[in-house]
């Protein structure tokens, strides 16, 4: 595709089923870019109006088209409200109204005939209860070696990023690697429509929104989905070591592979460089990879999995692997006022305790400071996670404890009835206040929290604002 658009609205229209209002032959003309937030529309883009909890897309369509926007995807029923007034906006602005019945499944359906027209981008699609950014950057770093790549932006991996993600594809695009994220009931099913992966790997199972979902049952189920739309010729890749391995196999459409150390027949030794990362031999040659902990090797290994699919070389993968640093909030190491492991995107039981263990095994001359926040999105499990978080922490290397939310209260007593010393707080200015008269120098500090906690606010406190990563 080397057309100036990415699709005509009359093309897109007729994809959708949808009614078109245009003047002066505008339905000949196209969109360049897609976006659902008017503040970031570009000239020539489309403006999609989605309805929300709290706000609906439609009352911004004027300030979309003010900033250049040429056509919007609308409700049909948004353009019935005089309040909106949506057709005389479309007029006076000269721009196209795309009339649907429901804006977000349209918006769905838009970037799945979208992407389906590359005829020759190679699909992936990457999914779990945790690591599956970092897989997905790592995979991205090793295929880019030797092909064009597209991948999502940071975590846009939801109903609406993933959509977005996939409007990113271009014609010089040989493989688009895009992670598969959910919060809800029946929204892997409606990525996977979408996306329709040639191949996909699923992380792991574990208790991310179990609070949502209800149960490990309910997530595995649902991450399952990913392969939902296989039609034999596709490609499932599977931990070997996950609980949920066989019931993720059963009746997947294509072929299934079940990975793991020895499955990657280039992989050698590996050696644990603490802070520094993992020294890893492929092939027979010697390399750092610079990420920090046994559940980031993890990552690479899923990386390479998928690589070897496609195939790349050996070199290749090293090149990758070695060229990977640490995302935002993902285990990020810190250096200034004191050192920081800065891992707060997100939080649940199986990355804290992959965490805790980290940290407990590193050797470290000064004292351990932990400081953790609340999980969020448990649901009917918070209390026991976060009672089974103080029991973990009793057990833990820790040389003070900080503790940040309503929720961690559990934990808090837990640590109380064991006459194990910490602090806690649900208040972000009292926590910096006693951090910045409690640290010292030598001492390592662990940030972990969810992404809602925003513990990222401590950075400065810890490290200071001329900090080294």
């Amino acid at each position: 595709m080397d057309s100036l658009y990415l699709m005509s609205f009359s093309g897109l229209s007729h994809a959708l089923g949808a009614r078109l209002f245009s003047w002066e032959g505008k339905h000949d003309e196209g969109f360049t870019s897609v976006s659902i937030d008017s503040r970031a529309v570009c000239p020539g883009g489309l403006f999609v109006a989605l309805r929300g909890e709290t706000q609906d897309g439609h009352r911004y369509v004027d300030a979309a088209f003010r900033a250049g926007a040429s056509g919007a995807l609308v409700a049909l029923s948004a353009m019935q409200d005089p309040a909106l007034n949506l057709s005389s906006l479309a007029q006076k602005w000269d721009r196209v109204l795309v009339g649907v019945e429901d804006t977000l499944k349209a918006f769905q359906k838009a970037a799945a005939v979208y992407i389906r027209q590359f005829a020759n981008l190679l699909r992936i699609g990457i999914t779990g209860s945790t690591g599956k950014t970092t897989t997905k950057e790592i995979t991205g770093a090793i295929i880019s070696q030797e092909k064009a790549v597209v991948m999502n932006k940071g975590n846009l991996n939801s109903e609406t990023g993933l959509p977005l993600s996939v409007f990113e594809v271009r014609s010089h695009h040989e493989v688009g690697i895009f992670e598969a994220g959910m919060n809800h009931k029946g929204e892997m099913a409606d990525l996977a429509k979408i996306l329709n992966p040639h191949i996909a790997l699923i992380t792991n199972i574990g208790t991310a929104h179990i609070g949502i979902l209800g149960s490990r049952d309910n997530i595995a189920e649902e991450k399952k989905q990913i392969f939902s739309e296989f039609s034999g010729s596709n490609t499932a890749l599977i931990p070997s070591s996950d609980d949920y391995r066989d019931f993720l196999a059963k009746d997947v459409k294509g072929r299934t592979v079940f990975y793991d150390r020895s499955s990657l027949p280039g992989l050698g030794a590996t050696r644990d460089m603490g802070l520094l990362g993992t020294e890893i031999t492929w092939e027979g040659e010697e390399f750092r990879f610079h990420l920090p902990g046994k559940f980031n090797l993890q990552n690479a290994l899923s990386a390479c999995a998928l690589a070897l699919e496609l195939p790349v070389s050996g070199a290749s993968i090293r090149r990758g692997l070695e060229s990977v640093r640490p995302l935002f909030g993902r285990g990020e190491i810190l250096k200034g006022r004191t050192t920081l492991i800065r891992d707060c995107y997100n939080s649940n039981p199986e990355s804290i305790r992959e965490v805790l263990d980290f940290c407990d095994s590193l050797e470290w001359q000064g004292r351990k400071i932990y400081v953790l926040s609340s999980m969020l999105e448990q649901g009917e499990v918070s209390e026991e996670a976060h009672a089974a978080l103080g029991r973990r922490l009793v057990l833990s290397g820790a040389d003070k404890i900080f503790l940040y939310g309503e929720e961690t209260r559990h934990a808090a007593e837990v640590l109380e009835k064991e006459k194990v010393r910490f602090f806690h707080t649900c208040d972000m200015d009292e926590l910096s206040r006693k951090l910045d008269n409690s640290i010292e120098g030598s001492d390592l500090v662990l940030l972990k929290g969810s992404r809602g906690c925003a513990l990222e606010q401590l950075t400065d406190v810890l490290v200071g604002k001329n900090s080294i990563h």
